[in-house]
């Protein structure tokens, strides 16, 4: 697809300055574009590829102040990146809406429903009471099971298996090898030792703009419903449990482990390898730094937190700075020992 910069200005309500009939093809990166890509520039630090760049077009912040003249087509905004990501979501949105129809072999029951402009990849299962809205797109390999809901303008990419009952929002990006709806973690210990199965009737609800990572998992509810709400984005290979919440607008990052029935507030912040333990909350606004161990709950909002068991970051890092100061602490009252040792003994001869 080409487009002019004009265009381009248009679809992200952009100031133009330069040629507004240049045209790009493709994007790339500030200091690696070609003639006929589009790049971008938010953070000051690479400035300076700004005045040696190849691209035809260039999407910069509002109030940037050029240092030097340039004869690259550019397009102020007030967020630059945010610009930029809006523009290859346009684009990725163009590039799906091409895609419809029901490619073969695949198996979709009599009794499923489907919207308008739907497509479905070959080897998909849509299995009996099925109900896909508008615009979805469900690519190869992808199995949606008994009376699975799906909202309209939703992708679900390859590999994605969605069990029994779950429901997707609208505008749900699923991306490939995800299992939703797979049952929780519930056994019951027995006198003998063994572990007696807990069977997991609920399901799981995603809202509308919602996005799931690589290979996430997300657990069915023992009963009611494992929910992640409005907006939430969550990374590859995570793993959330039965009866989890997870907050409007919260981010999870990659290898985090939420463990059952845990309730996280909205616009949270989880970095990777997190842990956190069932049964707890997490308060509004909290913010996790990678490797964290979340033991008990968080009560107070917009605190940032570090460490296993984890603690409010400033303390935690003076504890650290403190730590590493143990040493010469240890160097300095063994000397003082010595000198207490030399004045008791010089008492006791002087006595």
């Amino acid at each position: 697809m080409q487009f002019t910069a004009a265009q381009i200005a248009m679809m992200i309500n952009g100031q133009l300055e330069g040629d507004a009939q240049v045209t790009v093809s493709s994007f790339g990166k500030i200091e690696e574009a070609v003639d006929g890509q589009i790049s971008f520039l938010a953070n000051p630090k690479y400035e300076e590829y700004l005045y040696n760049t190849k691209a035809s077009v260039i999407i910069i912040n509002q109030q940037l102040v050029l240092k030097k003249p340039v004869t690259n087509t550019l397009i102020r905004v007030p967020d630059a990146y945010t610009g930029f990501a809006r523009l290859l979501t346009m684009y990725q949105q163009m590039k799906t809406m091409q895609l419809q129809g029901i490619q073969q072999p695949s198996y979709i029951h009599s009794s499923a429903k489907l919207g308008e402009d739907v497509f479905v990849g070959a080897f998909a299962y849509l299995d009996e009471g099925v109900d896909i809205g508008v615009n979805v797109k469900i690519f190869p390999g992808a199995v949606l099971g008994k009376d699975v809901k799906v909202g309209h303008n939703t992708i679900i990419h390859a590999g994605v298996k969605i069990y029994h009952g779950c429901v997707i929002g609208n505008n749900v990006i699923i991306h490939a090898g995800a299992v939703i709806g797979s049952d929780g973690f519930g056994f019951a210990p027995q006198a003998d030792g063994s572990f007696q199965k807990v069977p997991q009737i609920g399901n799981v609800v995603i809202e509308d703009e919602v996005e799931i990572g690589a290979n996430t998992t997300i657990d069915r509810a023992t009963m009611g419903s494992t929910i992640i709400k409005m907006g939430a984005k969550i990374d590859n290979l995570v793993q959330i449990a039965h009866n989890v919440e997870v907050g409007c607008n919260t981010v999870i990052a990659a290898q985090t482990g939420v463990s059952g029935s845990t309730k996280i507030g909205k616009s949270v912040m989880i970095g990777g390898q997190t842990g956190i333990a069932g049964h707890i909350t997490i308060a509004d606004g909290s913010k996790i730094n990678g490797q964290s161990g979340i033991t008990k709950s968080v009560k107070e909002s917009n605190r940032t937190l570090t460490g296993t068991p984890a603690d409010d970051f400033t303390r935690f890092f003076r504890a650290q700075a403190q730590l590493r100061n143990l040493p010469d602490l240890e160097k300095r009252v063994k000397e003082l020992e010595k000198i207490l040792a030399q004045v008791l003994s010089e008492r006791v001869n002087a006595s």
